[in-house]
């Protein structure tokens, strides 16, 4: 391996009594492609944000080509060819491409006459790397692949040589996903230096050269991703076996909640068509399909935040004519939105007051919160769930993603409800946190609960569901029983190929959605 182009020597970092990194060092070479692999909390963000900047070790440097660099300098970094892409994208939605690639690099006048200069220059890098986009296009016109794309653009057009990524395939599509480590291979190739960040073990296989694994904020192993493998990089991770749980055979009971013809109708658009299904008490209904597809629409109405244009809803057998927030708690409705910072937590917000948050008037007296039992609430789930990095006291934004996420699961499971609906449950989560997360959902179906579960991963419906459906271009397919579902079959119905010779009516709209 040639002289590495980054050295990170003996970083430590403390949050109050959390060790966040402890002593930690990693080096990275010209054209290598390094994975950073740990649990949420594990420490890999913090380290990153260190490199780039944002934060000032308490203990060790960071040198590039060498030459070291001064903490707590984003600027002097990017000067060095650093880049960094972060997980919540850093963009403006009112902007163009070309906008928010040139913003802080250049003042307004110079840009404004330099404008032909900036235009070729994001073009160029554009074409050489693969990642196409449109510089006049209004940013909140674009995917979620094609906004990523633009982040990754702007590190390159401050002339980034060394490129981190923070969970670059959270919020993508498949497709997406195999597209965006195309291109960074080809980056690599082309001589750039990259780190990811990731939970997914099989991105990480198929595309580090080798991968570090961080452990409680320590440095715990290093590996050629040629002479490991998922088990022992799971293992690493979380110090222990990991092993996912079995869905077992069990009989539903009645049914809880039904939906007839309903179609949800927004900007003249309809987002869902006639949807029809029935969810049964001590089952998981799953409902898998590409982004884009009416599942977040579903979500929300079952939530009570968006309202059915026409159809009907049963509710534990009684039409429900609206469905608001109020209605779905006092009905025994849990809810884990696919969006958990921007739809789950307020992030200034304490923990203890977001757990209490959906559920205030049990925590209230006299129009006054209750502290304490909300205090103790909270506890009751951080112990309970394995919540991690917090006390019921801290502000919920310091948690890490996967932490988060299992307070939200928990202050919808702690006191089983009757109906959970549960859309991407395990997006973003390490391998044992999924663990974690998935075998709550099953024991929740034990206990009775009707599970209504949206995800895009083909691989959680097919383990956890006890019936699947794919939705389509605002459609949902007839269901299939689990047992007789396979990746390909699955496949077929998400590009709307469904049984009972449906397939040639929806071809039209399937296309369209696509």
């Amino acid at each position: 391996m040639s002289t590495p182009v980054l050295e990170i020597e003996g970083v430590s970092k403390r949050f109050g009594t959390t060790l966040a990194n402890d002593d930690i060092s990693l080096s990275l070479a010209k054209g290598e492609i390094v994975a950073l692999l740990g649990e949420n909390g594990a420490g890999k963000t913090t380290l990153m944000s260190i490199l780039f900047g944002h934060y000032m070790p308490d203990s060790g440097r960071v040198l590039v080509n060498g030459v070291e660099l001064p903490p707590g300098k984003p600027r002097a970094a990017i000067r060095a060819g650093i880049g960094m892409v972060h997980q919540h994208f850093a963009l403006a939605p009112n902007l163009t491409v070309l906008e928010n690639v040139t913003t802080g690099t250049e003042s307004l006048w110079s840009l404004s006459l330099r404008r032909a200069d900036a235009r070729a220059k994001l073009l160029s890098i554009s074409e050489r790397f693969g990642l196409k986009v449109d510089p006049d296009a209004r940013l909140g016109d674009l995917s979620v692949g094609e906004q990523q794309r633009v982040e990754i653009l702007k590190a390159l057009y401050n002339d980034a040589r060394i490129l981190v990524l923070d969970e670059p395939t959270a919020v993508l599509t498949q497709i997406e996903a195999e597209h965006l480590f195309a291109t960074l291979k080809d980056m690599a190739r082309q001589g750039l230096s990259l780190i990811f960040i990731s939970h997914k073990l099989d991105e990480v296989m198929s595309t580090a050269d080798r991968v570090l694994v961080l452990r409680g904020g320590r440095h715990v192993a290093e590996r050629k991703a040629s002479e490991t493998s998922k088990a022992e990089l799971a293992e690493l991770m979380v110090g222990r076996t990991v092993e996912r749980p079995v869905r077992e055979a069990s009989t539903p009971g009645e049914i809880v909640l039904e939906a007839a013809g309903l179609t949800v109708r927004t900007g003249g658009v309809d987002r869902l068509k006639a949807v029809d299904f029935r969810l049964r008490a001590g089952e998981i209904l799953g409902i898998i399909g590409v982004s884009g597809n009416g599942q977040a629409v579903l979500a929300q109405l079952l939530s009570g935040t968006a309202q059915k244009t026409s159809g009907d809803i049963l509710l534990f057998g009684e039409p429900v004519d609206t469905l608001s927030v109020a209605d779905v708690v006092s009905a025994g409705i849990g809810r884990i939105p696919e969006d958990r910072n921007r739809e789950g937590a307020i992030g200034e917000m304490a923990i203890w007051e977001n757990a209490v948050l959906e559920r205030l008037s049990r925590f209230s007296r006299h129009g006054l919160v209750d502290r304490r039992a909300g205090m103790a609430f909270s506890q009751r789930i951080i112990d309970a769930f394995d919540v991690r990095g917090g006390t019921p006291g801290s502000r919920i934004r310091l948690l890490s993603g996967g932490n988060m996420q299992k307070l939200i699961l928990g202050r919808n499971l702690i006191e089983r409800p009757r109906i959970l609906v549960a859309a991407q449950p395990a997006r973003g989560l390490d391998e044992g946190a999924v663990a974690s997360v998935h075998e709550r959902i099953l024991e929740a179906r034990r206990q009775g609960t009707a599970v209504l579960l949206i995800s895009e991963d083909l691989d959680e419906v097919m383990a956890l569901a006890d019936r699947i459906q794919a939705i389509v271009g605002g459609r949902l397919s007839p269901p299939i029983p689990a047992d007789e579902a396979s990746a390909r079959r699955l496949g077929l119905m998400m590009a709307g190929e469904w049984p009972d010779g449906e397939a040639a009516t929806r071809q039209e709209e399937v296309n369209h959605a696509v």
